[in-house]
């Protein structure tokens, strides 16, 4: 539900007699849609009696009087109601004499999910990415300015494309990516790639032992998802091309690792910000329960997680693969084109300009040094600012364990500003190393890191783009609308499945997890508390597993959906940093995250629902898995896996 405080602003003249008054509405809504109920709060001075029924006038005629529920509070009183609009118009709210006029557009609630539905399709079809989240970025500015075709083109360039890098933490994820896409400029033409290659090649000599090392480091950078994916996929792409492995492959490690690992990591910049959702859900409902206690808790039940990390490995050590991903890997390992032919990389780093130079000593510590100071510095960085932060706002924290203690530094680090210092860092050191052994020279340097980041304009483009179509989902409020129409199938023991799906749907349809967690755990924390102690059928230790289940199903419903969608961010910059065709990842990847989601569903949320043990549903998920990847998945011969 949508909630809209609108507060009146009268001036007090020492009489409380009728008039027009000015209205503010907080946080308004360019749209409303029809069939979602919108709360409003309308507040006078203290010397009137609030009212107890609000009149409501469409283009001045009468279409409803509502019950509202009168307050009365020191010098002010106030009344709430809630009401679904049916169509636009001018809009007049009566109550206790005092007229409120304002304009409104309302449009039917199901427009809301066309423009994220279009983009995706279209990308799908067409397979030109750019062009479908425009085209689905236009769609809701047409819906959002009056239908005006030309209006919305040009509101779609200065609203929501041009404002979208505007955003403090986008404009610092796209200069980390430009920037850490610099720093490989440098590395690759210094001849650290190919040392880090050479190097690697002495352990990771088969296809098996090099998916298995990329799935390793995914676990290892467990701290960031951004810095996980970028580090990841742009160190191992050099060696995985030479072993013959699909960029489609890599670009499947790198995703299946990066979110699933930083959601369930009891240390990661995540946790801060699932801690803080959880703990002010829980206050508001009055439990005097420790948030990360609760969140430990509830990492059995966050099936998909952990069903994504477990199916990524044992892929990588069974070489078996099903549908396109099977394909994929097959031509990579027959003819070596590691891209299908036509493809287009998100960002290509395979241009002359980036080709080790020639008679450049191959030293793997051009590459290893650099890599290591972006993840050292980012580390060190979460620490200072998390520090800093809780010094500077007097926060409170648990100091009673040293994991407690470093899980709320990290949550409070202000990690967008640490990767853009990470990658800066990076850069300078990767450039020092090859300046100081006279391999490049400063103006060769710079031309290579220059180099470097043109390679990831395709992917800050797309990038800003989705940003750009979340921001639509929001004015459009399509999370309210799917929450609306899923209301009536609730019930307490289908609360986790039927969580698990809505928090998809909604990070599938804007490509934000954490946006989708944002919207739905002060919705469903209160019924995950409230539904089982209801029903008399449930029992105390059936409902402490819903409440867990629910809770866990939120953020791994939002890890799925934020994993397979074409618009989410951590799946363009993993194509970016695996250089893979965007699309090609997509599609892909997409069978293996339904399966993973449907272990998640019918072993894990639904079982659950009905009181049997998180450590009994995650065991049958292992066993599913690994029957149906040797039951469906092919392998590929001794030959070109080993």
């Amino acid at each position: 539900m949508k909630y809209i405080y609108c507060i009146v602003l009268i001036l007090i003249t020492g009489l409380c007699s009728a008039q027009d008054v000015q209205l503010e509405l907080n946080d308004p809504s360019p749209v409303y849609l029809t069939g979602i109920d919108y709360d409003f709060e309308l507040k006078f001075d203290g010397c009137l009696t609030p009212p107890d029924t609000v009149l409501i006038y469409l283009d001045n005629i009468l279409v409803e009087s509502i019950p509202a529920n009168p307050e009365k509070y020191g010098l002010q009183s106030s009344v709430s109601f809630t009401y679904q609009f049916q169509r636009s118009g001018a809009y007049r709210f009566s109550a206790a004499g005092y007229k409120i006029k304002t304009d409104l557009k309302v449009i039917p609630g199901w427009l809301s999910i066309l423009p994220p539905l279009a983009a995706i399709l279209l990308a799908l079809i067409t397979r030109q990415v750019l062009i479908a989240l425009f085209a689905g970025i236009w769609l809701g500015a047409l819906f959002i300015f009056g239908y005006n075709p030309f209006s919305s083109f040009l509101y779609t360039l200065t609203d929501y494309i041009g404002r979208a890098p505007a955003d403090s933490d986008h404009m610092a994820i796209l200069i980390f990516s430009l920037t850490l896409g610099g720093m490989v400029g440098v590395i690759s033409r210094a001849g650290g790639t190919q040392g880090i290659v050479k190097r690697l090649s002495r352990f990771a000599s088969t296809s098996k032992r090099g998916q298995l090392v990329t799935w390793l480091m995914g676990i290892l950078i467990f701290f960031d998802d951004y810095a996980n994916t970028l580090i990841v996929g742009n160190t191992m792409r050099p060696l995985t091309d030479k072993l013959k492995i699909s960029r489609e492959k890599l670009s499947f490690l790198v995703d299946s690792t990066a979110a699933p690992v930083a959601n369930i990591a009891i240390i990661s910049t995540w946790v801060g910000y699932e801690i803080s959702l959880i703990n002010t859900s829980m206050q508001e409902l009055g439990l005097n329960q420790n948030a990360y206690i609760t969140f430990i808790k509830t990492i059995p039940y966050n099936f998909y997680p952990v069903f994504a990390l477990f199916f990524g490995l044992i892929i990588a050590l069974s070489g078996r693969d099903m549908f396109s991903m099977h394909k994929a890997e097959k031509r990579a390992a027959e003819s070596g084109l590691v891209l299908k032919p036509g493809s287009v990389p998100l960002a290509d780093l395979s241009g002359e300009d980036l080709n080790a130079k020639k008679d450049a000593p191959l030293r793997w510590y051009n590459a290893l040094i650099p890599v290591a100071t972006v993840i050292l510095t980012t580390l060190g960085g979460l620490w200072f600012t998390g520090i800093a932060t809780l010094e500077n706002s007097g926060q409170s924290y648990d100091t009673s364990g040293l994991v407690q203690y470093v899980s709320a530094v990290i949550g409070n680090s202000d990690a967008f500003s640490v990767l853009m210092w990470a990658a800066f860092i990076g850069s300078f050191s990767a450039i020092i190393l090859a300046v100081s052994q006279k391999i490049l020279n400063m103006n060769e340097a710079v031309m290579a890191w220059v180099s470097g980041v043109k390679a990831m304009v395709m992917a800050a483009l797309i990038l800003t783009l989705a940003w750009a179509i979340g921001n639509i989902c929001i004015d459009l409020n399509t999370a309210g609308y799917v929450i609306e129409i899923s209301r009536d199938l609730l019930s307490p023991r289908l609360l986790p499945v039927i969580s698990f799906v809505i928090a998809g749907v909604i990070a599938f349809a804007t490509g934000t997890s954490w946006g989708t967690m944002a919207i739905l755990m002060p919705i469903i924390i209160p019924l995950a508390y409230e539904l089982p102690l209801n029903d008399p059928v449930v029992s105390n230790a059936t409902a402490q597993a819903i409440f867990l289940s629910a809770i866990a199903s939120v953020l791994a419903g939002a890890t799925f959906g934020d994993h397979c969608s074409p618009i989410s961010d951590t799946t363009i910059m993993s194509s970016m940093a695996a250089g893979a065709d965007h699309i090609d990842h997509v599609r892909t990847q997409l069978p293996y995250a339904l399966i993973t989601a449907a272990a998640s569903i019918l072993l894990g949320y639904l079982l659950t629902g009905y009181g049997i043990p998180a450590w009994l549903s995650l065991i049958s998920g292992f066993f599913a898995l690994l029957i149906l990847l040797r039951l469906t998945g092919k392998k590929l011969t001794d030959k070109t896996y080993k």
